[in-house]
Order: C-alpha cells, then sequence, then structure tokens
C-alpha cells in the first residue's frame, strides 16, 4: 500500500507542478502582451522579457512623475492668474504682448515655495530668485522648471538656514524681487 500511495503522491505534485509552469506560462504571455516591443519578429528569452517589462514600468513612472509635475505647474499658474490670494504676494502684468513675470512667494512652517511663472525674456530672474532667497537666510532643497509654450514656470523650495532673520522674511524676499522686476 505504500507503495501505492508514494507513486499517488508523485503524479499529484507532477500534476500540481504542471498546472504551476501552465499558469505562469500564462501570466508570462499576458505581460509580454501588455508591453510595446521594438521588434515582435524575434523569440524573446524569459529573463529578457520580464527585464524589458520592468524597464517598461520604470519608463511609466517616471513619465508619470514629469506628467504630474506639469500638472501641478498648469494649476499653479492658473491659480495665481485667475485668484491670487492675500497671502501670498503674486504679481502680473501684461505689457504690449510680453508678460511679465508673476512672483509667488509662500513660508509654509519652515519651508519656503516660489513659484515664478516668466516669458522667455526674463531668464535672469530665476538666478536673481536663488541669490534673493539666500541673502534672506533660506537653503535652496530644490528648483525644477517647465516650459509651456512661450512660459517658463520655475519652482524653488528651500528651508530655514541657519541665518534666517524671523521678521517679514516671505515680505521681503517679494518685495526685493518685485524691486528687480518692476523696478519699485
Amino acid at each position: 500500500m505504500e507503495s501505492n500511495q508514494s507513486s499517488s503522491s508523485r503524479v499529484d505534485r507532477r500534476t500540481i507542478e504542471k498546472n504551476r509552469r501552465i499558469y505562469m506560462k500564462a501570466l508570462y504571455n499576458k505581460l509580454h502582451s501588455l508591453v510595446p516591443h521594438e521588434s515582435s519578429r524575434d523569440i524573446i528569452s524569459l529573463p529578457d522579457q520580464l527585464q524589458e517589462a520592468a524597464n517598461y514600468i520604470k519608463k511609466l513612472q517616471i513619465k508619470l512623475e514629469k506628467m504630474k509635475e506639469e500638472k501641478d505647474n498648469l494649476m499653479r499658474m492658473k491659480k495665481l492668474e485667475i485668484n491670487p490670494d492675500k497671502k501670498s504676494k503674486a504679481a502680473s502684468v501684461m505689457v504690449g504682448q510680453q508678460r511679465t513675470p508673476q512672483i509667488d512667494v509662500r513660508e509654509i512652517g519652515s519651508s519656503l515655495e516660489a513659484i515664478l511663472i516668466t516669458g522667455v525674456d526674463f531668464q535672469f530672474l530665476f538666478s536673481e530668485t536663488i541669490r534673493v532667497i539666500h541673502e534672506e537666510g533660506f537653503d535652496v532643497v530644490n528648483a525644477s522648471f517647465s516650459i509651456i509654450n512661450d512660459m517658463v514656470v520655475h519652482t524653488i523650495h528651500a528651508q530655514i538656514g541657519e541665518t534666517y532673520a524671523s521678521e517679514n522674511g516671505v515680505s521681503r524676499i517679494t518685495e526685493k524681487l518685485n524691486n528687480i522686476v518692476y523696478g519699485i
């Protein structure tokens, strides 16, 4: 009887393993069908298929992050153009067909966020903004930009540094930037 049970359990294990391999192959085929391929004629090994899928997923993640950042920048621009709030100092003026920069500086706890929306003719303003933020005692942590048609959207994040003087830091930064842009 023992030999009957052991041969029966071997058959069961073989059947289970065969079904597992069939199921895994179906999953690999499904994954392979979802990933775009450079050439569909070549037979690709299983490890190469998995690597290709992993690379594709990484590219999609990067693309998603860029799209989220662009969406956030567009939402900020829309908010600045439609409804600048009283806490943030935002300024926008059209001179002829040329857009003068919009400046929005906010202090959020121990951090600062500056959003500049400029035309291509105001490239100097980014470096001036970094300089002013640093002069006021903030350490720039991150700076990025996006180009949308003829506008450049700069986003600068900073944290309070050792030389920060707490009295009206955001107001002084905004005032200095307005002096640079508008000469006031």
